[in-house]
C-alpha cells in the first residue's frame, strides 16, 4: 500500500477527469438546441443524455465480456495506463462523427457520436477512479477522488460557456441549421485534445499495476469469486445510478424550467447551467482540502478559501464571456452552508454522504415551492450538495475488494447510465405534473443515497 500520495501521477491522471466534465456539462446546452432544431418533446430531447450515459453501461458490458473471453480481467491484463490511453482513442473517434452529423443535420448521428465518446469514457472511468484511490493511503482515497472531481468540474464550468459561444456566438439565434453546424468545430478540437492527452499519459509515471489493487494474501484465501459478493458494492451500484441520475437530471431540466416558467431565452441560460456545474467544483475543492495537507490549522483556513477560490474561477470565466455577474454574488452566502456541512462531516465518507443527501432534499423542496431567482438558486445549489457524493459512494463501495477492484469499478461505472435514464424520467414526468414539480424525482434519489450511507455504516463492515 502506498504510504504517501504520488502527487505527479495524480496530477497527470486528473486531465481525463477534466474531459468527462467538459463533455457532460456541454450536453445540457445541446439539449435545448436539438429540441428546437428537431421539434422534439422535452422527453425526446433527453435522448442526448440517454445516448451519452447508456454508453457507460454498454462499455462496461463489453469490458466484462472481453474479460470472460480471455479468462482474465481486461484492465489487469492490459494495464491501467494502457486502459486510459485506449479509452481516450475511442472517445476521439466519437468526436469525428460530429462532422458528418452537423453537415447533414442528423439527430441520430449526433447521438451516435455522443454514444461513442461515452464508450471511451466508460473505460477511462473504470481505470481512473480506483487508480486515484490507489495513488496514496486508503484513508484519504475519497479526498483524492474529490480533488480529481474538482478538476472534472472545472471542465463542467467552462464547457457550457464554450459550447454556447460556439453555437450562439457564431450564428444568428434564428438560424437553427447554422447553430447545429457550429457544433462540429469544438468537438473536433476536443478529439484532438483526447489524442494529445493519450500520448502524454502513455509516457507518464502512472503505474500499470498499482499496489493497492493487486491480489493480496487475504484475497487468495477469500472465498469470494466476484465483486458482486460484496454487499457494499451491490448497494453502491444503485447509489451510483441514482446519484448520477439526480446530478445530471437537475441540470439537464434546468433550461426547460428557466425558459418556460421564468421566460429566459435559451442563450441566456448558459451562465446558470455553468453555475450549477461550478457548484460541484466549489464543493469538491472544499472536500479535497485533506488531500493537500495534514496540518489541521491549514485545513481550517483552506476550507474557507478553497470554495471561494473556486467561485472566483466561475466569476472570472463568466466575466471573460461578458456575462452580467450581478445575479451571482448572492450565491456566496449559500456557499457558507456547504462549508458548515463539510466541517460537520469530519472527513468521514458515510457521514458526509448522509448530511449532503439531506441538504440536497431540502434544496430541491425549496426549488419546487418557491418562484423566481430563489428557485433557480435553490436548484443550482443541488450542485454543491452533489459535489462530494461520487467519491464517497465509490470509496465506500470498492474499499476492501482487492483483486476484484477493477471488476467492482466496472460495475459501478455501468450504473452511470442513471444520468440518462433519470433525466429522461424527469423530463417525461414533467409532461404530466410540470417541470418544476418534476424535481420530486431528484428528492427520491437523494432519499436512497441517505439510506445507503446509513445502511453501509450500520450493517456492513467496509473492509480496510
Amino acid at each position: 500500500m502506498s504510504a504517501k500520495t504520488n502527487q505527479s501521477a495524480l496530477f497527470t491522471l486528473t486531465t481525463v477527469f477534466f474531459f468527462w466534465g467538459f463533455v457532460a456539462a456541454s450536453n445540457d446546452i445541446l439539449i435545448p438546441v436539438f429540441k428546437e432544431a428537431f421539434n422534439l418533446t422535452q422527453g425526446q430531447s433527453q435522448f442526448v443524455s440517454i445516448a451519452f450515459y447508456i454508453s457507460y453501461t454498454v462499455g462496461s458490458l463489453i469490458y466484462m465480456g472481453i474479460s470472460l473471453l480471455i479468462g482474465k480481467d481486461l484492465v489487469n491484463k492490459m494495464g491501467y495506463k494502457n486502459g486510459l490511453v485506449l479509452g481516450l482513442v475511442i472517445s476521439a473517434l466519437g468526436t469525428l462523427l460530429f462532422y458528418p452529423a452537423a453537415n447533414t443535420g442528423s439527430y441520430p448521428l449526433m447521438l451516435s457520436g455522443l454514444f461513442t465518446v461515452g464508450l471511451g469514457f466508460s473505460l477511462q472511468q473504470t481505470v481512473a477512479n480506483p487508480l486515484a484511490i490507489a495513488l496514496g493511503p486508503v484513508k484519504t482515497g475519497s479526498q483524492r477522488l474529490t480533488l480529481a472531481g474538482g478538476i472534472n468540474n472545472f471542465g463542467t464550468t467552462i464547457g457550457p460557456l464554450i459550447v454556447s459561444f460556439a453555437i450562439f456566438g457564431t450564428a444568428s439565434s434564428g438560424s437553427t441549421n447554422m447553430s447545429i453546424e457550429s457544433v462540429k468545430i469544438p468537438y473536433l478540437i476536443l478529439g484532438l485534445a483526447f489524442l494529445l492527452v493519450a500520448i502524454l499519459l502513455k509516457f507518464s509515471s502512472l503505474p500499470e499495476h498499482p499496489e493497492a489493487v493487486e491480489e493480496s494474501t487475504e484475497d487468495t484465501a477469500s472465498s469470494k469469486k466476484s465483486a458482486l459478493q460484496y454487499p457494499q458494492l451491490v448497494l453502491g451500484m444503485f447509489a451510483i445510478f441514482l446519484y448520477v441520475g439526480v446530478e445530471v437530471s437537475t441540470a439537464a431540466n434546468l433550461p426547460e424550467y428557466m425558459s418556460t416558467k421564468l421566460g429566459f431565452a435559451i442563450d441566456e441560460i448558459a451562465p446558470y447551467v455553468s453555475l450549477y456545474w461550478a457548484s460541484l467544483m466549489i464543493g469538491r475543492w472544499t472536500g479535497a482540502v485533506q488531500a493537500f495537507t495534514d496540518n489541521m490549522s491549514l485545513q481550517k483556513l483552506l476550507r474557507f478559501l478553497a470554495p471561494y477560490l473556486a467561485f472566483g474561477v466561475f466569476l472570472l470565466v463568466n466575466a471573460i464571456a461578458n456575462h452580467d455577474l450581478t445575479p451571482f454574488y448572492v450565491y456566496g452566502l449559500i456557499i457558507l452552508i456547504l462549508i458548515g456541512a463539510d466541517m460537520a462531516s469530519k472527513g468521514d465518507a458515510a457521514r458526509m454522504l448522509l448530511i449532503f443527501s439531506i441538504l440536497g432534499i431540502i434544496a430541491l423542496f425549496v426549488g419546487m415551492m418557491t418562484t423566481g431567482m430563489v428557485s433557480v438558486y435553490a436548484i443550482t445549489s443541488v450542485g454543491l450538495f452533489c459535489s462530494t457524493l461520487w467519491p464517497c459512494i465509490f470509496a465506500l463501495s470498492v474499499r476492501g475488494l482487492g483483486k476484484h477492484t477493477s471488476q467492482g469499478s466496472s460495475f459501478l461505472i455501468m450504473m452511470i447510465m442513471g444520468g440518462g435514464i433519470i433525466s429522461w424520467l424527469q423530463g417525461s414526468v414533467s409532461e404530466s405534473i410540470g417541470i418544476q414539480n418534476s424535481y420530486i424525482v431528484g428528492v427520491a434519489c437523494f432519499a436512497y443515497l441517505g439510506f445507503f450511507a446509513w445502511i453501509v455504516k450500520k450493517r456492513y463492515s467496509v473492509q480496510e
